[in-house]
């Protein structure tokens, strides 16, 4: 059955809690990257037009119980939600946009018992609360006494069963927002329903990171294309020298298991066939460096592979150019060095030249893809990494699976 759409809420009059995903990056007060505020902006400003008042709730940056009190009190300075406040009002001049520096308690309660139509109260950072990522059941139960309804909008974190995530539609009628229901609509038809041929495109440092995609997106997809770090663990499990290169020993077998899985589903597996070698990865990341291409059955024994090379990235291009339906996850080299940046521009401009439906699965990808100023050509770039890695890998993901059915 389909989940519920924040369009089939009767929100007039009602408060109504947004989970949204305010985890933008930023240096001391200033933001670097307001897109995922953006993200949120269809969601908030139909609640608002309907009447609604909106409370949200984000989290933002990392909290390390286990630390110092020190050090979890520089946290929390560090991930002041305020600065998030001040951009949201940029962006909603005709709505009054109140930030509420608490995350329990009467100067919170009082916020939003004073609430009128059209206002929006945020709340401070989810993190400042021990209890948000252990899904503490009475802070839920508390957070969802605050409101009349819940949407939920923050697709970077349905993959995280936490009090803000879960634990609040435990307890109140749930539903999705516009960001959500975009971001499933285009992963779940990719995978699920793709119009053919589907290439899927896997890079980053390792395989045991993506152990499980791999297998369930040679099932789905036509082409399996593989580079970036983890390439060097296929080369090696083919029989082939790497040198220096990045490895993961112990999942040799595995990635012999998919080589052979790939023969036997008749799918396409396509590795590099060249790569950009140097005597040791960039420090800092960004540094000059001397690099040469070798063909992959010549790569020095002192040498570590750091990017695809030419006849690798046209390889890959001519396919990705050939597809219907691509999903990319993981860039092919070290993207943040210029020199070693070539072979993700390559897969990148041919999927902003790619006429079907191109998708990038967040994190890297999506870092890279922007970085290259691609993103406005292709179809959809996903807001959640890890969230987007968990549908492809064919697992559930808690923040979704709780929301009421329609």
């Amino acid at each position: 059955m389909a989940k519920r759409l924040v369009t089939d809420l009767d929100v007039a009059g009602k408060k109504v809690i947004v989970r949204v995903d305010f985890n933008v990056p930023h240096k001391g007060d200033v933001i670097t990257d307001d897109n995922r505020v953006v993200a949120a902006l269809p969601t908030i400003r139909y609640l608002l037009e309907n009447k609604a008042k909106v409370i949200l709730l984000s989290h933002l940056g990392k909290v390390d119980y286990k630390k110092s009190e020190e050090e979890i009190e520089a946290a929390k300075k560090k991930n002041d939600m305020a600065i998030v406040a001040k951009k949201l009002q940029e962006y909603l001049p005709d709505n009054k946009v109140i930030f509420v520096n608490a995350t329990k308690g009467v100067e919170l309660e009082d916020a939003i018992n004073n609430m009128k139509e059209g206002e929006v109260v945020l709340m401070q950072n989810t993190r400042y609360e021990k209890g948000e990522s252990k899904n503490d059941e009475e802070l839920g139960k508390y957070w969802a006494s605050l409101g009349d309804l819940f949407v939920e909008d923050a697709f970077g974190s349905v993959h995280r069963a936490h009090a803000s995530t879960v634990g609040i539609p435990t307890h109140l009628p749930s539903a999705a927002g516009f960001l959500v229901e975009k971001e499933l609509k285009f992963l779940g038809d990719a995978v699920e329903n793709p119009v053919r041929p589907f290439v899927g495109i896997l890079g980053g440092a390792k395989v045991a990171d993506k152990l499980k995609v791999i297998s369930n997106l040679l099932e789905k997809c036509d082409t399996l294309i593989i580079g970036g770090g983890m390439a060097y663990t296929f080369l090696k499990a083919q029989g082939k020298e790497i040198g220096e290169s990045l490895v993961d020993d112990e999942k040799l077998d595995y990635c012999k298991e998919m080589l052979e899985k790939a023969k036997e589903l008749g799918k396409e597996l396509l590795l590099p066939v060249d790569t950009v070698v140097a005597d040791s990865f960039p420090d800092p990341i960004d540094a000059p460096i001397e690099t040469e291409v070798v063909d992959v059955d010549a790569i020095p024994a002192d040498k570590q592979g750091l990017d695809i090379g030419p006849k690798t990235a046209e390889l890959f291009a001519n396919k990705v150019k050939e597809a219907k339906t691509v999903v990319w996850n993981g860039p092919m080299g070290v993207f943040e060095n210029p020199v070693l940046a070539k072979g993700t521009n390559e897969v990148a401009k041919a999927l902003a030249e790619t006429e079907g439906t191109t998708i990038i699965g967040g994190g890297d990808s999506a870092a890279a893809i922007k970085q290259l100023g691609y993103a406005d050509k292709v179809s959809h770039v996903s807001t959640g990494g890890g969230a987007s890695l968990e549908f492809l890998e064919g697992n559930g993901l808690p923040g979704v699976d709780i929301i009421n059915e329609k």
